[in-house]
């Protein structure tokens, strides 16, 4: 899959050691909101995760997800996944993350576009999410820029990586 300027890859171990690099030198960010960080941090967990990853995508299970490569300078970027929620619908929860040097130039937008044209048409989707925690503001940011619509908020429901309680904001699309 591609876009004008990001490739999409399917995991893969060769892809491992650039993701790790990524989640490291992005940490103070993504550790914000993400509870997955403080675990993928090492050599082992990275391998771990990614592992799970091509066992989910070959299996078509849990998450579908995607490597983000700039397709000018091939540089890994980030990644975007396919939560499967529901496959009788069929319903699917998109989540992301970037790499910090590439925030802000538009990439995850055009990432959510792309993956939810490949899920509409390719896996016939009926229903899109996105979820963020309430204080995500970019985000929700994208998901608004994206046209998903704001459903409304799941008060308490989580907690953040500092052990706050937080709230989740979801906005979704349907076919």
């Amino acid at each position: 899959m591609e876009s004008e300027r990001l490739r999409f890859a399917p995991p893969s171990l060769q892809h491992q050691p650039l993701m790790l690099a990524a989640i490291i030198e992005s940490q103070l960010e993504l550790s914000q909101f993400l509870p997955w960080v403080s675990s993928a941090l090492t050599e082992q967990e990275s391998v771990a995760s990614m592992k799970q990853a091509i066992d989910d995508f070959a299996n078509y299970q849990n998450e579908l997800r995607f490597s983000l490569f700039e397709k000018e300078s091939d540089e890994f970027i980030g990644a975007i996944g396919l939560f499967i929620r529901d496959k009788s619908v069929p319903y699917f929860e998109i989540g992301y993350w970037l790499r910090t040097a590439y925030v802000g130039h538009g990439y995850i937008t055009e990432a959510v576009n792309t993956i939810e044209h490949h899920t509409f048409v390719e896996l016939d989707a009926e229903r899109i999410e996105i979820r963020t925690d309430v204080n995500n503001d970019k985000s929700r940011a994208v998901a608004i820029r994206c046209g998903y619509q704001f459903e409304g908020i799941h008060y308490c429901d989580h907690r953040l990586p500092n052990g706050d309680l937080s709230d989740t904001a979801v906005y979704a699309k349907t076919r």
